[in-house]
């Protein structure tokens, strides 16, 4: 649907296809994260980022061992957290909307407790404005796609310079994993193979075991 259709009033009516008919937006619109809330309340059904330019980016749903990991990766996450107390564990469907004005969704994120009280009621109902303490994202095997390494990459550089204090980049076609530090504290390092994660002091305990989710 166009930019027009996907904002038209919510009482409009469609027919049975246009439910199913693929989001179109011309290739040169750009949005303000607040233009880019409404596309996506008018299309809940679409799995969309917004860049820091204002560049919408239409992503394509997880495949089956993509998802299957992404939840048992999720699983551990909200078991250290109910454990250590003092977190806040999201999936990928949670959209954040980025110093830079950018909004993305990593795969899964963790953010202090005190963080997430800070924010009012609407920051919370809508894409809350910061950038999570823990980010990480599982790569697919084609590398042309949005969740390929190149895009993923450059997501992790966008956590990177808004505030992350850490983040992970899972490859697991390759056994492997970028670890992205702070900003102004070096260069992604590069585990191979890896076959489990310590976050370290900042997440004290936190702990992957990678092979339990390589092997899905």
């Amino acid at each position: 649907m166009t930019l027009a259709a996907a904002l038209r009033p919510k009482d409009a009516q469609d027919s049975p296809s246009d439910a199913l008919a693929p989001l179109r937006l011309p290739e040169d619109l750009q949005l303000t994260p607040e233009q880019f809330a409404a596309v996506c309340r008018a299309n809940p059904n679409a799995v969309l980022e917004l860049d820091a330019s204002g560049t919408v980016i239409h992503m394509t749903p997880t495949g089956g061992e993509t998802g299957a990991r992404n939840t048992r990766l999720l699983m551990r996450l909200q078991s250290w957290a109910d454990h250590t107390r003092g977190w806040v564990v999201f999936d990928s469907s949670s959209g954040f909307r980025l110093p830079d004005g950018s909004v993305l969704s990593p795969d899964a994120s963790l953010l202090r407790l005190e963080r997430w009280q800070a924010l009012t009621p609407a920051e919370r109902r809508g894409f809350p404005p910061l950038c999570p303490d823990l980010v990480v994202e599982l790569a697919s095997a084609s590398d042309g796609a949005p969740r390929g390494l190149t895009a993923l990459r450059q997501k992790m550089a966008a956590y990177q310079a808004n505030g992350a204090q850490l983040g992970w980049l899972l490859i697991p076609h390759e056994r492997a994993v970028e670890i992205w530090p702070p900003a102004g504290q070096g260069e992604p390092q590069r585990l191979e193979p890896a076959t489990a994660l310590d976050a370290g002091p900042l997440f004290p305990g936190l702990h992957l075991d990678l092979g339990e989710i390589w092997q899905v």
